[in-house]
């Protein structure tokens, strides 16, 4: 009876009304401009564009608007409305012509959870179109060192190196954002983990390790997705490991947080396609490390094992063990740039083997899929993007009739993937 009571009460908790109001439009010299609605608290979202009007829809679940929105404005905006109805507010961005446009961010401020959408002009459009946001977790960090190499590495610093690595191949492909959960050598607990990615608007959220095992002899890469059952004596070993900090964060959501536990027992059916599409995820990302001459697998399928930061309601979820560093021979591997590239590359190709079969409507790669379009950056040379991309150096220099031209920063080329 006391459990069914304190899950009553904690689910009035997510189902009671999040009250919405609208903040403020910002426009910047970059011919951009920012719409933002003030919340109690993050919130579960869906976000999408329209055409015929041009419009952006943004619907904020469980959720009540404090008094009715119609903001007329300047142009490309023509009007900002908003309405509730049946715990349900739909906030709708009317535009005159086609704009790039950002998923909907939520930033805690003192004032509350401040909800922000970007757009901004682009008369070369033919429809309105956002780029895709990848969370990027470096696994551990700060007082949390993870698993320690036979020469002497830590996971956490391999793990962000291997981020890093991902965040450069994404932020300068068109079509991509990354965002990083973290940048640095911080402290981040496992329910800060997932929130940023629900805060930063992300479409998956891939969380990167390096583990240790008490025997040396254990080896590879994995791909994890999350499940109570853990599919092999490693992954519950590697659930284990983390049990004990995922009681301690459990109790520590914080009031503005966004219950991710609960959300699964109200929307059942998004969570059930948020694995299936996660296990497609994984899957892609594994086949890659496949390919990876440099890489051992440790297991040929996708792994499931209980870790807490894969457990979104909607957002796909995978972690990668890019090796054991208990293993000399992985431990050696990641040491070195080119073994934590290679892991990159295959995430990265992973990932957009993912959208290419399994698109999301109104971004860049619904309508490109045979080429990648990348922005050289200072100090690029050709020979360094096509091992970071899997292709060869005559293929780029034939796809963009280079004839070994000089490339330069701001440069757009193309990819043949």
């Amino acid at each position: 009876m006391n459990k069914i009571l304190s899950f009553l009460f904690l689910l009035s908790s997510l189902v009671n009304s999040n009250e919405i109001s609208f903040y403020e439009i910002k426009d910047s010299d970059d011919q951009s401009f920012e719409i933002s609605f003030l919340l109690d608290k993050v919130s579960f979202i869906k976000s999408y564009s329209l055409v015929d009007p041009s419009r952006i829809v943004i619907d904020v679940y469980q959720s009540d608007l404090k008094s009715g929105v119609e903001e007329r404005y300047n142009y490309p905006i023509k009007l900002v409305r908003a309405s509730s109805k049946e715990d349900l507010t739909r906030i709708v961005i009317d535009l005159y012509e086609y704009v790039n446009w950002s998923k909907p961010t939520q930033e805690k401020t003192d004032e509350g959870i401040l909800l922000k959408v970007n757009i901004k002009k682009d008369k070369e459009l033919k429809n309105n179109i956002r780029d895709i946001v990848v969370a990027i977790d470096a696994g551990h960090g700060g007082k949390y060192p993870g698993a320690v190499g036979t020469n002497n590495i830590l996971e956490k610093d391999v793990t962000l190196l291997i981020s890093k690595e991902l965040e450069r191949s994404l932020r300068d492909t068109e079509g991509y954002k990354p965002v990083m959960i973290r940048k640095s050598d911080e402290t981040v607990s496992l329910n800060d983990r997932y929130q940023r990615a629900r805060r930063y608007g992300a479409d998956i959220f891939v969380s990167i390790h390096a583990d240790g095992f008490r025997l040396e002899s254990v080896k590879g890469a994995s791909v994890f997705i999350w499940s109570e059952e853990a599919s092999s004596s490693v992954a519950k070993n590697l659930s284990e490991k983390k049990r004990q900090q995922i009681q301690a964060d459990i109790k520590n959501l914080k009031p503005f947080d966004f219950n991710e536990d609960l959300a699964r027992e109200i929307y059942p059916e998004i969570y059930l396609n948020k694995v299936k599409e996660s296990k497609l995820l994984g899957a892609k990302i594994l086949e890659q490390l496949k390919r990876d001459p440099f890489t051992k697998i440790h297991k040929k399928d996708v792994e499931f094992a209980d870790f807490r930061v894969l457990k979104s309601v909607d957002i796909p979820s995978v972690l990668v063990e890019s090796g054991f560093l208990t293993n000399p021979d992985d431990a050696e591997r990641l040491k070195g740039k080119p073994g934590r590239r290679m892991i990159a590359r295959s995430i990265f190709l992973g990932v957009n083997n993912f959208f290419i079969e399994n698109p999301i409507e109104g971004t860049l790669i619904t309508s490109e899929t045979d080429f990648l379009f990348y922005t050289i950056q200072k100090g690029d040379v050709l020979s360094e993007i096509a091992i970071r991309f899997g292709v060869t150096v005559d293929s780029i220099n034939k796809t963009n009739n280079l004839e070994n031209k000089s490339i330069f920063p701001g440069q757009i080329i193309r990819i043949e993937i």
